[in-house]
């Protein structure tokens, strides 16, 4: 009964903004013992786990051994015709109209790589172009894209026209 009566008057007291900040602190206190705590646990189980796995990290490569690295990624055996029909098969699965394409190679002379520079346009609606851009960077490894230009003569019109510049790294025979 006393209690009881000492809540009452601890009540009258603090007022609606101290009883609410009561309950806010006790909101946190809860959330903390039940949400935050269990996950606390859970991070420092799996950073033991990951300890555990991991193996000794490997030194850090040189800029040569980085190098090397890449000329081998971008050695592959396929030659550049290769890849060109290889292109031209994505824009035919794809549904994307390929027309007549400029290529230019360019090679630094003191350099182990050579650039083959592709202009292609091309016409199809957007999402042809998108899927056609995503095969084509994922089936080609030595492929980057440099630039995109779309246009399209109406708002209305669901084809567009684009223009892209494309590259094949390539190493040098």
């Amino acid at each position: 009964m006393m209690i009881v009566k000492q809540l009452y008057r601890l009540r009258g007291e603090l007022g609606p903004m101290g009883m609410a900040a009561i309950v806010l602190f006790a909101g946190a206190a809860l959330f903390m013992s039940l949400v935050l705590q269990p996950l606390k646990d859970k991070n420092r189980t799996l950073a033991a786990r990951a300890g555990t796995v991991r193996d000794v990290p490997a030194p850090a490569a040189s800029g040569n051994e980085k190098l090397a690295a890449v000329y081998q990624y971008l050695a592959k055996p396929e030659a550049t015709t290769d890849w060109l029909a290889k292109l031209y098969a994505i824009g035919r699965a794809t549904g994307v109209e390929l027309q007549s394409a400029n290529y230019k190679t360019q090679s630094a002379p003191a350099g182990r790589l050579e650039r083959y520079e592709i202009t292609i346009p091309l016409t199809g609606s957007y999402t042809q172009m998108r899927e056609f851009l995503k095969r084509a960077l994922a089936e080609i490894p030595v492929l980057s894209l440099d630039q995109v230009t779309l246009k399209r003569e109406n708002r209305r019109e669901g084809m567009l026209q684009a223009e892209l510049r494309l590259t094949l790294h390539m190493v040098k025979p």
